[in-house]
């Protein structure tokens, strides 16, 4: 294997565990959500303040999670994805 083609490869494992945790991310907020819908609707239904439940609450928190996730991934990218690439291209 050359260096260009390990380095890529080093590029391409590491996109994967990032995506990866930012994935497995999302699916721990997402089913922990849904998992509590399922099994103790008595906590979500606590009245946090009028009009606000502790449901509706954690509901808003796993939308902005995955926004905040996304975020991450974007900056990630842009940082240090998309600038490893532009160096391969140049070497090949």
């Amino acid at each position: 294997m050359t260096d260009h083609h390990r380095s890529l490869a080093d590029v391409s494992s590491s996109r994967r565990r990032v995506t990866g945790a930012l994935t497995a991310a999302m699916m721990a907020f997402y089913f922990g959500f849904i998992l509590l819908v399922a099994f103790d609707k008595p906590l979500l239904s606590r009245q946090l303040a009028p009009g606000l439940t502790l449901g509706i609450l954690l509901g808003v928190l796993v939308i902005l999670a995955a926004w905040v996730l996304v975020g991450v991934y974007v900056f990630w990218a842009n940082r240090f994805y998309d600038r490893s690439i532009a160096a391969l291209r140049g070497r090949s």
